[in-house]
């Protein structure tokens, strides 16, 4: 195998050792994928300025994120299907979080369960992503369990009321949850070390919905109540109900305008991540690089602001930082580390984006993250 040295090596080797369907799932957008392609290329209109003579002996990429030491400002994005990956991918990627001192967040549609999370790494806090599904007792009881689970924050999905349309899902056959095809069953076949593994785990399920929401058992119960539950009648006063219960750090995902960011603060939100859901609901939005500085104009003196959507390097966490950014989510970026290999991909994905990130520090004659001014930046014309 050769040498694994960005994360673009990381998306060619899990693209063979991934089945179709679940990295075509990881690796595509909405509709057209405008939205997708832009989230990356319109990073690359942002430039650097490069300084020299500067010392920068003695560097430091550690931060804060809504008040939780990070070994840099990075956390893992909640991502669902991790488990379809990799056998066991929240684990695994948990724990290569919890070694390298960043935070990892869990989807409500994980694989593996919040519990079976916890215990695989010592009930280390890890964090929580929550969708409001219309059984609001469900819900309540996702919140007690991350709680339970010692869950140090909760980050609310606000932009998935109605799915995205993704061509690639459609025509790979795949639905939520998956239904393999005979197409997609036989390129499961090709790929052995993902069978191997799948074979080895308990974890094939949606473990925080089956065996806890109500009638849910079996794989077709399943099928019928995940169509039913996203709520398209979600709104704000939801996030004010949720606030009432939940004491820990509340996290709100899936903003991209500045009214929308104020409405979380007022809502109590400790954090607003801008994110266009990584290019996968509403194609021909903006992408989140570009939308970015308007919603730390709005609310950056009240709340932190994070930042998700198109990261694929530590050259991205940089710009975002200096864009006024506390903090950045990998979502894609760790998981073509774990389907490539497993944990260890994942550990090495999050050590090759605090290489390039020190590194373009030390180009601009940075030597703390936590002193990144816009400065550092040109905007490509």
């Amino acid at each position: 195998m050769a040498e694994i040295t960005c994360i673009e090596d990381m998306r060619r080797l899990a693209r063979k050792r991934v089945p179709r369907m679940f990295y075509d799932y990881v690796d595509g957008g909405s509709w057209s994928e405008y939205t997708y392609r832009a989230n990356e290329v319109d990073f690359q209109r942002i430039e650097f300025r490069q300084r020299v003579a500067c010392d920068i002996t003695h560097r430091n990429t550690a931060s804060t994120m809504v008040g939780v030491p990070v070994s840099m400002p990075v956390a893992i994005a909640p991502t669902g299907l991790t488990g379809m990956q990799h056998a066991d991918g929240e684990i695994l990627a948990a724990r290569a979080a919890k070694q390298f001192g960043i935070p990892f967040t869990l989807s409500t549609m994980s694989i593996c369960s919040l519990e079976a999370v916890a215990k695989a790494t010592g009930h280390h806090p890890f964090w929580f992503q929550l969708y409001v599904m219309r059984d609001r007792a469900f819900v309540e009881s996702l919140i007690a369990r991350a709680e339970a689970a010692n869950c140090s924050a909760l980050v609310v999905t606000m932009d998935l009321q109605v799915f995205g349309q993704r061509h690639k899902d459609k025509k790979n056959g795949l639905s939520m949850p998956p239904k393999p095809t005979l197409r997609n069953i036989a390129n499961m076949l090709s790929k052995p070390r993902w069978c191997l593994g799948m074979l080895g785990t308990q974890h094939r399920q949606f473990g925080n919905i089956v065996g806890h929401a109500k009638g849910v058992d079996n794989i077709q119960s399943l099928v019928e109540w995940t169509r039913e539950q996203f709520d398209p009648t979600l709104s704000w006063q939801d996030i004010e109900w949720i606030r009432k219960r939940w004491s820990g750090r509340l996290i709100i995902k899936g903003i991209q305008h500045p009214e929308d960011a104020r409405l979380a603060v007022s809502c109590g939100a400790d954090a607003v991540v801008v994110s266009n859901h990584g290019g996968r609901q509403l194609d021909g939005a903006s992408s989140s690089i570009t939308t970015l500085p308007e919603i730390v104009d709005a609310v950056g003196g009240q709340t932190e602001v994070h930042f998700d959507s198109g990261i694929r390097c530590g050259q991205d966490v940089l710009k975002a930082i200096a864009l006024g950014a506390k903090g950045t989510y990998i979502g894609r970026a760790m998981l073509y580390g774990l389907g490539a290999l497993g944990e260890q991909g994942v550990s090495k994905a999050l050590h090759i984006i605090r290489e390039e990130l020190d590194l373009s520090m030390a180009f601009c004659g940075q030597t703390n993250i936590q002193g990144i001014t816009p400065d550092i930046l040109r905007m490509k014309s």
